[in-house]
Order: C-alpha cells, then structure tokens, then sequence
C-alpha cells in the first residue's frame, strides 16, 4: 500500500461519482458493460459493509437521443427538410431521468442490491430542513444496505439550462458529489472520469505525466484541458470539486472509470488516479514533477563533478573510504537490524545472505574505492585522434552517461560499489534499494552524500525509498539515461517491460561449468565446488553442471557428486543424470537456485555442451575444464556468453577482481557493456573537432586526409 494512500484503511462512507463520458458511449447510448462493472464493484462495497452513495450524470445525454431517435421516428419526409432545432435540456434530462434510473435499477436488481434514487436541486439545499433531512434519508438507507443515487433535478431546476449556469451552492455533478461529501461526512470520494486523473499537460502529449498527489503549491498552475465532450464538467471541474472536498476534510481521489478494478484499487490503497487530500502541501513526497527535478538535480549536480579537477574528485572517493571505515560500528547496527527483521519477515536465505554485511565487508568495501580513486582519470581521456584535413582535427573522448536510476534488491554494498563509481565517472545517480536494506541504504547513503562537497551538491546521488516511485521514475527517458536492475529475473523482467530508457543488465544467471573428458579431476573438484559453494546467492556461481559421458563410466561423476552431496548441495538431474544417479528430475533448466542446490546432466561431448549452454543458459558465464587446449579454445570462441572461462571458477566473473574497482552490475547486453560494468561501462564517447576556419562549402576546396594521429597531445 503507497504510504499516501495509507488513509484508506479507516474509510466506511464513500461517495462515488461517474460522469457522462463514464456512462455513455460516443453515440450518446448507455455503455452497459462499463456501468455493469462499475456496479459489481460497487455490490461488492456493499457486501464488506462499506456505506456507498452514487452520483450519476448522464441523465440528459441520455434523453437526447432517445428523443432524437423519437422524433425521427414520427417526422414525415418534408419535416425533415425542415432546421432541425436543439432539443429542449430540460426534457432530455426528464426523459433520460427516467431510463437511466431503469437501467440502473435493472443492473443493480441483477446482483441482489436495492438502489434508491435521490433528485436534488440547488435552491433544495439553501433550506436548512432539507439537508438535516437529506442526511437522515441517506442514513436510514444505508443501514439497510440501500445504495442511494443522486442526481441533479435538471428537469425542474431553476438555471437557465443545464449546460449553461455555473453559479450557486453546486453547479454540476462533480460539485453535487463534493458536497454531498461534507454533507454527509463521507470518508472518501471518488471522481470516474475518462482519463486516469490530472496531468501535467494534455494527457494526449506524450510527455505530459500522470499527477499521483496534487499538492496545490507545485500544480496550481496546471492546465487541465478542455470542457467534457458531453457533460457540463470536465477536468477544470473535477479538480475545482476535488480541491473544495478536500479542503473540508474529505479526501479525493480522480481515476478512470474506463479502468476495471480502479474503484477496488483505490480502497486497496493502490497508487490509481490523482489523489487530493488536505495533508498533501505538507507530505515531503516524491511525485513525478520531485521525480523529475530529482533527477535533474542529479544531473546538474554531476555537470559541477565533471568541472572539478580530477584532484577533487579523487579526494571525494578517498573520503568516503576513510567515513564508511570511521562508522562501521553504526553500520553494522542498521545492517544488524534489517537481517533480523528479514529473517523474523520469514526472507528466503539467499536474501538474507545478500542482505548481510559479513565481517571484513566494510574493509574490502573501503579498499575497492581507494583503488578506483587511484585508476587512470576516466573523464576527457582522448580514445582516438583524426587528421580530417590540414588544420582540422578530430577526437573521440570519454565522458559520462549523464543520470543513471540503479534499482538493487538485498545488496546494500551495491550501493557502496554503484555511488564510487558514478562520483569517479562523473554521472549523477538515484538509487532505489529493497525495504529489506531500508536501514542500511539509508545509513550508507548519508555517508557517501556527506563526503561530497557543497561546491557539488549532495544531489548527486538521490535515494529513493518508496517502491511506488519505480513506474514514476521508468517514465522520465528525457532525463535518465540508463536503467541498471540488479536483483530477482521478475524485477528485471518488469523493468525492461516498463520503460522506453535503455536498460542494462542481465535476468539470470545460469552459470554453467562443463568437465570434459581430459578434465584433470582435483582441479575439476576445486572448481566446481568454489563455482558452487563460494557464494550461492550470487549470480555468477555455478547453477548447472555439465560432464562428459565418459566419466560416467570412469568414476569422474561419481566423484563430483559425492563432493558436492559432503558440502550439503542439493543435487537435481535431466534426463540422462537423473536415471544413472537416481536423483530427482530437475523441473527446468534454466533456472537459478541461488542456493546450495545444482543441476547436474551428463553429455556426449564439448559440441553437446555449447549446444545446451545456448540452449538452457543466459549468457552470463561459462567455464569448461579441460587439458586438451584445442577443446578449450573451441568452447571459448564458441560459446556466446558475456564470460567464458577455461580451468578457473566462474566466481571470478566480478569487477573487483577483473581489476575493475567495482562494478554497478554484470551484463548480458550486447550493447555498450557486456560482463562485469566498470568505469568503462558508465562512459560514453563525444567527438571533438578543432579547426582553423574550415567549411564544407560542398566540400569544395577541402582535401581529405584522414589520417589517424597519436591519441596523445
């Protein structure tokens, strides 16, 4: 449940309010299959004791075309050569009135609810009787599970016409239901209309963004689109009831009513719609329009990076080095803290295991960002340069991505390794770690900002802590550059499926070590068991073992099975290794245990295993054991994963001990980075061209040479 919408827990009375565009199609008739399952939900408030009064519109849309039909019907042909004048509001809406209610009525009888119908005017509510008696009606309905609906009298209403008056006590629907609302204390209303709520444009711009929590101070000044195109409301209405509701207390929320399940996802306190409520101004919250000027801030803030003196930016790194080792008691009291609530939460081990920082960690953590601090200044560095003419030069240089959201489960020194390197890239950052590391993100994250210097901004890496953000975030490819997921294949899964940002990363992995038949078996033993056994939870540790058939029958197999069975590995099999060993079919393949369990399949040779390798595995790395050097270099150049290895465990796949420094992720993109991402994987290039005054002109004149030149000045 967002934390904005945390309210909705103590909500018994809720207005609901649907407008014309909600009930009516585009040719004016009743839409009976989106009022239909507005009504189911509705019936099944009703039946978890909910209080739940409707206001409809549609009344006067509906009577006009049932009058239009009806005097088609009984014109003659020469009457209809005649003008054709505008039907009368006031007896479309007595006509409609009457239809609607019918319908309604019919569709409420079909699941077992009894609905009541209420016409009110404006003049009613100047009488202080009617509303002392309004509110007793309305009680007295609602014990007896009677879902009262309201709508406005237009056919005996004093305004000039219905479309045209927007004067008095209420002057639509929208205002009807915003006080009805404080009329009679509802602790919740909710405006359908046919958009998902208020936008920070024209929803139909594409860079216009969905306004989760209207706070008055930031969107006042929002435009909100024309008038309805056939009720007399619209978003400029919707927002002016909302605000008024609000206001006096009672919270509103604007959603879509073409939307199934949006009414039950509000009371479910899902973030649907565009949510008013009188706290909103105080609530230090990250909207999208926070969203987008967090990121901007960001990447500002890395442009001031980008200008200090390498010098500087070193002195940052070698800082929060000396600050994490100085507090590594504090942090391993947060740290403490979150695995204990993980493991009473009832976390699988592997996420415990990713969430704790082991003895040494902070150590190993503070070493990784003093050998970043030292590395070659990544920034500006020239990659090429090119005579294009005489006195025309051309360079390609390094320079950063620009603003990078790292989203991370469980691995709070992922946040340690992903902030070093984005300061000594000069990328901006925003982070959002899993509630399970709430405590230890927090606590680093402050450290980290407080060693860099004002003359940057602490904004240079953002926290975010809410995990309703992420949909926020995904939308802003106008001032993220790069998405890196490093966590479960779901979430990954999800945020390649959500966002137009370039996303890097991999899904799985399926880390295999295949044993060839000439494989020297001590060092196949070493291998597979660090490959497996090391660090389970981590994505390059071994998940399937692959041997050749020939130790099937030489006791090979047998060897590694009964090593890998003393170190407690839960042993699963295909088709050929479960039969010979009588252990249990494995239900896939490509799955990642991220545990102390391994599938284990016997192959005819190093042709079978490449094949199930790109069959069954995700491109992350893969090993072979061999002696014979011309089946190892086979396996390398063929086997199209981003880490091959061969004699040595996949566990190496890893920044740090690539001699990266760190790394903010492992890739199975083909594009920009691929294995363990490094400083060079959070570079890009620009080119740089200096001349004397040069012009294409045609190219008339210029004389070619590209010649290429020393990188070095």
């Amino acid at each position: 449940m967002d934390s904005t919408r945390a309210f909705v827990k103590n909500v018994k009375r809720v207005v609901v309010k649907v407008g014309t565009a909600v009930v009516t199609r585009d040719d004016g008739r009743l839409a009976i299959g989106r009022v239909g399952s507005i009504f189911e939900q509705l019936e099944e408030l009703n039946s978890q004791a909910y209080e739940v009064i409707l206001v409809s519109s549609g009344a006067v849309g509906a009577g006009r075309q049932r009058l239009k039909y009806r005097r088609l019907v009984n014109s003659s042909f020469a009457d209809l050569q005649k003008p054709q004048l505008e039907l009368d509001g006031k007896a479309c809406a007595a006509v409609g009135q009457n239809g609607l209610m019918a319908i309604y009525d019919n569709l409420f009888s079909q699941l077992d609810v009894t609905s009541s119908q209420l016409l009110v005017t404006d003049n009613d509510f100047r009488n202080p009787e009617f509303r002392v008696q309004l509110s007793q009606t309305v009680n007295s309905l609602l014990a007896l599970r009677s879902i009262p609906i309201f709508n406005e009298n237009d056919a005996i209403s004093t305004r000039r016409a219905p479309y045209e008056d927007s004067s008095g006590i209420f002057w639509d629907n929208d205002s009807l239901a915003a006080l009805l609302a404080q009329e009679l204390q509802a602790d919740l209303l909710i405006l359908l209309s046919d958009v998902e709520g208020l936008y920070s444009g024209p929803p139909s711009d594409p860079h216009s963004k969905l306004i989760h929590t209207y706070i008055k101070e930031k969107h006042q000044g929002v435009t909100f689109g024309d008038k309805s195109r056939v009720g007399r409301g619209g978003m400029n209405a919707k927002v002016k009831a909302a605000v008024t509701a609000a206001h006096a207390g009672t919270p509103v929320v604007i959603a879509s009513g073409f939307a199934a399940d949006n009414i039950r996802k509000v009371l479910h306190g899902e973030r649907i719609g565009t949510l008013f409520h009188k706290d909103a101004d105080s609530w230090i919250q990250l909207t999208e329009v926070g969203a987008h000027e967090l990121a901007v801030a960001a990447r500002e803030c890395s442009r001031r990076l980008q200008g200090l003196p390498s010098g500087d930016r070193r002195k940052i790194l070698l800082d929060m080095a000396d600050s994490l080792e100085a507090n590594e008691s504090l942090i391993k009291v947060e740290n403490d803290t979150d695995v204990d609530v993980a493991q009473r939460a009832g976390y699988d081990e592997s996420l415990v295991s990713r969430l704790t920082l082991k003895p040494g960690k902070i150590a190993a953590l503070a070493k990784s960002i003093r050998t970043l601090a030292d590395m070659e200044e990544p920034i500006g560095r020239i990659l090429k340069r090119t005579e294009l003419a005489d006195g025309l030069i051309l360079e390609k240089t390094s320079c950063p991505l620009g603003v990078l959201l790292i989203v991370f489960e469980s691995r709070p020194d992922a946040l340690v390794q992903i902030a070093s390197l984005a300061i000594r890239t000069g990328n901006g950052l925003l982070l959002k770690g899993g509630k399970e590391a709430k405590r230890s993100n927090a606590i680093l994250h402050k450290l980290i900002t407080a060693a860099i210097p004002d003359t940057v901004g602490e904004k240079l890496i953002g926290l975010v802590t809410s995990r309703e953000e992420i949909p926020d975030l995904l939308k802003l490819d106008d001032v993220i550059d790069l998405v890196i997921p490093r966590g479960s294949n779901k979430l990954v899964s999800q945020i390649k499926n959500s966002t137009k940002i370039p996303v890097l990363g991999h899904a799985d992995g399926i880390c295999h070590v295949y044993v060839d038949k000439s494989a020297d078996m001590d060092m196949a033993k070493q291998i597979v068991l660090d490959a497996k056994i090391d660090y389970p939870a981590a994505c390059n540790a071994m998940e399937t073992l692959l041997v050749h058939q020939d130790l099937s029958t030489n006791g090979g197999l047998q060897v590694l099975v009964e090593e890998l069975q003393h170190e407690g590995v839960t042993l699963y099999g295909g088709p050929s290794a479960s039969s010979l060993l009588q252990i249990a079919v494995a239900h896939s393949f490509h799955h990642e245990y991220n545990s102390r369990v391994c599938t284990i399949e016997i192959v005819q040779d190093v042709h079978a295993a490449i094949d199930h390798i790109h069959k069954h595995g995700s491109s992350h790395t893969d090993c072979i054991v061999t002696e014979d050097t011309e089946v190892a270099e086979y396996f390398l150049r063929q086997v199209d994963s981003a880490a091959v290895f061969h004699n040595a465990s996949t566990r190496f796949c890893d920044g740090a001990r690539f001699g990266l420094g760190a790394e903010v992720g492992i890739s199975t993109s083909r594009i920009h980075a691929r294995g363990p991402v490094g400083v060079e994987g959070m570079l890009t290039t620009r080119w740089i061209l200096r001349g004397t005054g040069q012009v294409v002109d045609g190219d008339k004149g210029v004389i070619y040479t590209h010649k290429n030149l020393s990188p070095e000045l």
